[in-house]
């Protein structure tokens, strides 16, 4: 089994616990509001905490019905959340999981949002850039997305 491991910044202006509350903990009932024409729904099987698998039902005519996270950490003290995608997405023959960290930390600014994706492959085979783009474009999108919402809503998860 092969790791590959890609990181990214997005830096926003909201404080780290108000967009930490919105785009993640309070994801299931916020994302499918902001993005009905991408997220049908979320159902969270489980307390939401670790151990806890998300499936986010996607809109029709996406390439996927759905998608499949497993919690596996949450710091609500330390606005860190780490997933792994077991289900949907890139998942396939050659790639068996992704591990994605989170953490959203304050700067002068708002915050700094940091995500590690490490992607497992079945042998050595190295990922595409087209497959990490996918996932990554996706990651912005919402972000930029849940952060709009939290400017022109400036009481909501406050």
């Amino acid at each position: 089994m092969g790791v590959t491991t890609f990181t990214e910044e997005i830096s926003g202006p909201i404080a780290p616990a108000r967009i930490f509350k919105a785009g993640i903990l309070d994801s299931h009932n916020l994302l499918p509001k902001l993005l009905p024409d991408k997220i049908k729904s979320i159902e969270v099987h489980g307390d939401g905490g670790p151990g806890s698998i998300e499936q986010i039902n996607l809109a029709e005519g996406g390439p996927f019905k759905c998608i499949k996270h497993r919690i596996e950490e949450l710091d609500k003290e330390n606005f860190m959340c780490k997933h792994t995608l077991i289900e949907g997405g890139v998942i396939g023959d050659k790639i068996i999981k992704v591990v994605e960290t989170v953490k959203f930390e304050a700067s002068p600014n708002g915050s700094v949002c940091k995500i590690t994706s490490e992607f497992h492959t079945a042998d050595n085979s190295e990922v595409k850039e087209e497959e990490v783009k996918i996932g990554k474009d996706m990651a912005i999108g919402i972000a930029k997305v849940v952060e709009a919402y939290l400017l022109q809503n400036p009481n909501a998860y406050a």
